[in-house]
């Protein structure tokens, strides 16, 4: 594997995103509208949850910038689908560049957007909205890697099934809004209906809000994260072994175009 091919792919991927960064700048402005119109009710749940001291801030950033996050994961595949639209795939793979540095080149970019996404939502929720994080900032930080890192997996699995860019958009869309949901990070979990909590531990979304409350609500220290930061890993891990037995580099993608 070459790292310099890896980083060619990567480059180029950065410069279509300064390109056209509009996309990235609504993904993070959008949750803080969300957050400034829900936080008075999030306020109100965690106090009856037994919480003081609280204004709201402590569910509503983490819980909406992780269900923004999982937007992400179209952005992963569009980079993919884009190339057959513009009909530069078939001259990506008649070049020296094998598929696995492919993958990593397209994986850099988004890693990074959400590692950006996710740093501007909880700095932007503390001095918009008095988030304050009562544990180990870098538990956060190991949280939000291990997340970034799940979710460019679930990305190439679902450019692996996914035929045309059609698919892509409308699967990523809803299981933004279904994990949200069932895990925990559109309301706190205690207010979810039993069966919801009896399956939220299936999805990535309830370990990631465990994480990040483990840190901001409980004030705990690193060794709290390590589970949800090792679970998010083997859902990346999954997902990614899926992806890779799928994934046909010959397979031809309907794009928008």
């Amino acid at each position: 594997m070459s790292v310099r091919r890896s980083l060619a792919v990567a480059r180029h991927e950065l410069r279509l995103l300064r390109r056209d960064p509009a996309p990235v700048v609504i993904l993070i402005a959008m949750p803080l509208v969300l957050m400034a119109f829900n936080r008075p009710a999030f306020r109100a749940a965690l106090t009856e949850a037994g919480y003081a001291d609280v204004n709201g801030a402590e569910h509503v950033v983490p819980g909406t910038a992780v269900m923004f996050a999982f937007f992400l994961v179209g952005n992963v595949g569009f980079a993919f689908f884009r190339e057959h639209g513009w009909q530069t795939w078939e001259r990506l793979r008649a070049t020296s560049t094998r598929p696995v540095e492919v993958m990593v080149g397209k994986a850099i970019t988004p890693l990074v957007v959400s590692a950006v996404q996710l740093f501007v939502l909880f700095g932007l929720g503390g001095l918009l909205f008095g988030l304050r994080v009562r544990g180990a900032i870098l538990g956060l930080v190991l949280v939000g890697a291990s997340l970034g890192i799940c979710l460019v997996a679930f990305g190439f699995l679902l450019t692996a099934v996914c035929r045309t860019i059609m698919q892509l958009n409308a699967v990523a869309n809803i299981g933004a809004l279904v994990f949200a949901g069932i895990g925990g990070a559109l309301t706190p979990l205690s207010t979810l209906p039993g069966w919801a909590r009896a399956v939220a531990p299936a999805t990535p979304s309830y370990w990631a809000m465990r994480g990040f409350r483990s840190i901001i609500l409980d004030g705990a220290s690193v060794g709290a994260v390590l589970l949800p930061c090792a679970i998010l890993l083997l859902f990346g891990v999954g997902f990614g072994l899926v992806a890779a037995r799928r994934f046909r580099f010959a397979e031809t993608k309907t794009s928008w175009a």
